[in-house]
């Protein structure tokens, strides 16, 4: 699995976002940005993606923003990925899906295929927004300068 500047981006997006909001305070998509050297417009089609499902909301208005939907302990690395990027498979194996594949009872990789898509997946769920929000202010500013300069 590649996972594409959809996912990078809108990832680093919903971590500031979880850093900088609060329940009276919704962060605007324009300060998000600036501290994540985004565009505005690509940014705009990413937290539409993340609100439909279901991991932000959204205000309108002078005050209006973006929050968080649950709290920061409760999304995933994986939800955000999903929500982004589709499905979170390295290989898609038809032996492990409904269709079935007519060398299943014969083929050893898929096996192979199962133990790396339930790895990526166990990874990716057991890391919550809220750890990625304490590693960020463990590191201070040089998380932001490091992604400006190897734009992560």
């Amino acid at each position: 699995m590649k996972i594409s500047t959809k996912g990078r981006y809108g990832l680093r997006a919903l971590i500031d976002l979880a850093a900088n909001s609060s329940e009276e305070q919704p962060v605007s998509i324009s300060s998000i940005a600036s501290r994540q050297y985004i565009s505005e417009a690509y940014l705009e089609q990413l937290m539409a993606k993340l609100k439909k499902a279901g991991l932000i909301k959204s205000s309108r208005g002078a005050q209006g923003g973006y929050q968080l939907a649950r709290p920061a302990s409760e999304i995933s690395v994986g939800d955000t990925l999903r929500a982004l990027e589709g499905d979170t498979e390295v290989v898609y194996c038809p032996g492990l899906h409904e269709e079935g594949c007519s060398a299943s009872d014969r083929c050893v990789t898929m096996y192979v295929w199962q133990k790396i898509n339930d790895s990526i997946n166990r990874t990716v769920d057991e890391i919550m927004l809220d750890t990625l929000v304490r590693e960020t202010k463990q590191d201070g500013n040089a998380t932001t300068a490091l992604n400006e300069k190897h734009n992560c």
